[in-house]
């Protein structure tokens, strides 16, 4: 771990919910429902192993440089699929987050708007990181001229 996520425990579980809107539903309604959920977690968990999340939009761009099923041009799913990411201490913590009384009203709302039903995967963390400081990068740098290739 490289301090990606703060307070983020080396043991720690991430999980992923893989949302797809129905048509009649707005991004705009998915933010809404999901703040409603993120506001209560960070508010009532924080102290029961909830860490941190995040919630992401398809943006409809697909890499074509890091794609190897050919060369699509747009994502079918733009706007319409979204991954809320969550970072938990336990898997365990995470459960009961989801048993509570004020939790469950808000998760039933939010499933409303999804066309794909909701399956929630929890993962182990391998790795994570964040970008070299300047000071930081030079070092890198320096290190793989001096050193690549030599082991």
């Amino acid at each position: 771990m490289s301090g990606l996520i703060p307070n983020f425990p080396a043991d720690g579980i991430v999980t992923v919910n893989r949302v797809v809107l129905k048509p009649e539903y707005s991004v705009d309604d998915l933010q809404e429902r999901v703040a409603f959920l993120c506001e209560n977690v960070k508010t009532y968990h924080s102290d029961t192993g909830f860490v941190g999340g995040f919630v992401a939009l398809n943006s409809g761009q697909v890499s074509n440089e890091g794609s190897t099923i050919g060369q699509a041009v747009e994502s079918p799913m733009k706007g319409r699929e979204a991954l809320i990411v969550t970072f938990w201490t336990t898997f365990e913590l995470h459960e009961r987050s989801h048993k509570s009384e004020t939790f469950q009203p808000l998760f039933r709302r939010a499933l409303e708007l999804c066309e794909n039903g909701n399956e929630e995967i929890a993962y182990q963390m391998l790795w994570s990181g964040k970008a070299y400081d300047p000071t930081e990068l030079e070092a890198a740098r320096h290190a793989k001229a001096a050193y690549a290739g030599k082991a």
